[in-house]
């Protein structure tokens, strides 16, 4: 069978309200292509009728093909099975909520074909979104742009689209804790943008709460940094400098008879040794946690079940990037 020269992978996740709209946008941006191509959807273990309407729509499509979790392992991890299977020449991560327009992916294969590895989305616009989202995301990008020792573009989600060769060699990337868009940075290669305006979401209510998106950000400075570990020499000797003013100051309140003797010592020292600790505990145990999951070997995620797509046997591991417990449906 010919490898297409497109592929499309796009995670759903209790998306039924959007399924049929997503169906029809989809249909009209590849009808007028001139790539042969296939849509990978991967089901992340949905509660609603995603899974039924996605098996629907791949049976009356066999260019359709649908990969379902067995249950919900998260969105990083359904774009890492999408570029398991994808066997496009170019492989388009986008989202299903339409807020990564399909119509933009024209002008990405049109960068590709002129050399470029890696073409991302980049957000010069973001409707719908509120002034703390706008906020904090910019926050985020640049936070993460000045403790990471690879350039991630600013204003860039995990819409892009990736050569054969980029893919092959995120195949080979298999830690636990993915933080994807700087995985594809650090690969390198040649990359480049393209500017769009991020629509607000079609339907339906985002998958990224303030809760999730605090995980992410964890997840994406512990997995490519440690300068938060650094924290700890950098507070060792703050914590010293401000020993050494206490110190002078408690001795100048006992001389002249200010305090009672020794308590504003005590609590001020007391008070600054337990916040350290306490820091760097947390930090460290985000560390040793990364390290705890990674020497299970577990694999990345489960598949239940899949359409128009052969099953794949054994484990996903770093050596060997499949999924398990596949079923043809």
């Amino acid at each position: 069978m010919q490898r297409p020269a497109l592929s499309l992978i796009i995670p759903v996740y209790n998306e039924e309200a959007i399924i049929a709209e997503l169906d029809r946008r989809l249909k009209a941006f590849l009808s007028e292509i001139d790539e042969t191509w296939e849509v990978v959807f991967i089901d992340d273990g949905s509660r609603d009728r995603t899974s039924e309407m996605l098996n629907e729509l791949a049976a009356a499509e066999p260019r359709y093909k649908v990969i379902s979790f067995s249950r919900n392992f998260g969105h990083q991890l359904a774009i890492t099975a999408g570029m398991d299977r994808a066997e496009g020449d170019a492989v388009v991560i986008m989202d299903a909520d339409l807020q990564d327009p399909p119509e933009v992916v024209t002008e990405m294969i049109a960068k590709w074909r002129e050399g470029y590895d890696v073409v991302y989305g980049q957000r010069s616009v973001r409707h719908g979104e509120s002034v703390f989202k706008r906020a904090t995301a910019a926050a985020f990008y640049r936070l993460l742009r000045a403790l990471l020792p690879i350039e991630i573009p600013l204003d860039t989600g995990d819409f892009r689209l990736m050569s054969r060769r980029v893919v092959l060699s995120m195949r080979a990337l298999r830690e636990q804790h993915r933080f994807v868009r700087a995985m594809v940075s650090w690969v390198g290669f040649k990359q480049t943008a393209v500017r769009y305006e991020r629509p607000e979401r079609f339907a339906g209510e985002t998958k990224y709460p303030l809760r999730k998106m605090l995980r992410f950000a964890i997840d994406g400075i512990t997995s490519f940094s440690i300068i938060p570990l650094r924290l700890a020499t950098w507070l060792g000797l703050f914590s010293g400098v401000v020993a050494i003013v206490t110190s002078g100051w408690a001795v100048y309140a006992a001389v002249a008879g200010e305090t009672v003797p020794g308590w504003a010592t005590i609590m001020i020292a007391v008070a600054l040794a337990a916040s350290a600790q306490l820091i760097m505990t947390g930090i460290l145990g985000e560390y040793i946690g990364r390290i705890y999951e990674e020497v299970k070997r577990r694999p990345l995620y489960v598949v239940g079940e899949t359409q128009n797509l052969p099953p794949a046997d054994g484990t996903s591991t770093a050596a060997e990037p499949a999924a398990v417990a596949s079923q043809e449906s």
